[in-house]
């Protein structure tokens, strides 16, 4: 059978034998998908995308959910991305895709006049002397963390009590991957951040996430947690800035912002790949998001589906 789209996940959340709440709020949402895009008369499909006996010619779309796993098996991911977008159209494009995994890409949002926290990229084979640049910057604190990540994956809070562990820990991680360090946000801490859903330029909705006390890290892997947000027009005016400057327009985007040491609104993050777009929050979301696919499906079936 051929199939209209392919909803991504990775193998731990096909058929989960643990039910687990998160592993729930994952089958939820893809199934929100899944249910919006059939009942525009779509044809499709959740599977893994490591799935050994997928032909992926037999998709016309495939759609990155949550592939939670891909930071984590990079290098055999980007293998299989190169394969299968020559058999077909993936959604967000593989050049999204490529220029958002790695997150260089805020330097050229930042060039593009996107306000982000100030960045040091360190690449691979270098190495770096964190209390340097502490006392360069005038910085009390500093966030340690990859280059290629997820999860807040070798994520660190440095301050002068453990600068000397860190510091061994990424020179050894500079050995493999390129690290970038940032000045640390104090208003993540209080405030948290907030979260908005967009499909193509189009508002959603918004969470604010908030970190556990005595923790930095707001993703509820961690302790942290999530709350609706009614985003402010300034906000939205921000993230659709962010999402002009990509190299194409995304058919959906999840764009991190904070308040920065200044109080101006910042770019955390950009998630073109397999953000949480948080559907079971706003689960109208969902049509939203099936209205956007079935313009990139009419685009590029002549305006027939």
């Amino acid at each position: 059978m051929d199939y209209d789209f392919t909803l991504l996940t990775d193998h731990r959340y096909v058929n989960p034998t643990e039910l687990s709440q998160y592993v729930k709020n994952i089958l939820t949402e893809d199934q929100l998908v899944q249910k919006a895009l059939e009942k525009k008369g779509f044809n499709v499909q959740r599977i893994s995308w490591d799935d050994k006996h997928m032909d992926w010619k037999q998709t016309k779309f495939i759609v990155f959910r949550t592939t939670w796993d891909y930071f984590d098996r990079f290098e055999e991911f980007s293998t299989w991305l190169n394969k299968v977008s020559k058999e077909t159209i993936l959604i967000n494009s593989e050049e999204l895709i490529r220029w958002n995994v790695d997150k260089h890409y805020l330097a050229d949002l930042e060039a593009k006049g996107i306000n982000i926290p100030k960045t040091h990229f360190l690449e691979t084979g270098n190495s770096a002397d964190l209390k340097s640049f502490l006392n360069e910057e005038g910085w009390g604190k500093l966030i340690v963390k990859p280059c290629v990540s997820g999860a807040a994956r070798h994520t660190y809070l440095v301050d002068e009590n453990n600068i000397d562990d860190v510091n061994d820990l990424l020179n050894e991680l500079l050995r493999k991957e390129a690290m970038m360090i940032q000045e640390f946000q104090d208003k993540i801490v209080t405030y948290g951040e907030v979260s908005l859903i967009l499909f193509g330029e189009n508002y959603s909705h918004a969470v604010r996430k908030k970190a556990k006390t005595g923790d930095f890290r707001v993703q509820d892997d961690h302790g942290g947690t999530l709350h609706d947000h009614d985003a402010s027009d300034e906000e939205i005016l921000f993230a659709q800035a962010c999402l002009k400057a990509c190299p194409e327009l995304p058919s959906y985007a999840r764009v991190d912002l904070f308040y920065d040491n200044n109080g101006k609104i910042a770019l955390g993050e950009l998630e073109l790949i397999e953000p949480e777009l948080w559907f079971r929050r706003r689960p109208e979301s969902a049509v939203l998001f099936a209205n956007e696919l079935k313009k990139v499906y009419d685009f590029h079936s002549g305006g027939h589906s």
